[in-house]
């Protein structure tokens, strides 16, 4: 469950973080409110997490996982530029996440750590 925990507050990272860019400095009301809610379960989440994973593997992931979700969102809707090396650095960022999971030592056990 600690993985998906993980999964699931980083996609949740992505909409505060889309928010935050949607919010005109906190003034829209009816962008801050969602980008609040979607920032205080992306946290609970992550820190569900955290009791059975690693902080350094789960921080690196949980952002990482924000930081891709954010990037395609802008690049698939938001009209962000398109270049080769963005496109091959997302890729190493999603190729480092895959990496971290494949070689964490965490196990997922009925208590907590």
């Amino acid at each position: 469950m600690a993985w998906l925990y993980l999964i699931i507050g980083g996609i949740l990272e992505v909409g505060w973080a889309l928010g935050l860019a949607y919010s005109d400095g906190f003034k829209k009301i009816e962008i801050v409110i969602p980008t609040l809610i979607s920032a205080v379960f992306s946290f609970y989440f992550f820190s569900k997490s955290l009791k059975l994973l690693s902080v350094s593997t789960a921080y690196a992931i949980f952002t990482g996982l924000g930081s891709f979700g954010t990037a395609i969102i802008g690049l698939l809707f938001l009209g962000d530029s398109v270049s080769v090396l963005k496109f091959l650095f997302i890729i190493t960022l999603i190729s480092c996440i895959i990496g971290l999971k494949l070689v964490s030592t965490d196990r997922e056990i009925g208590g907590s750590k």
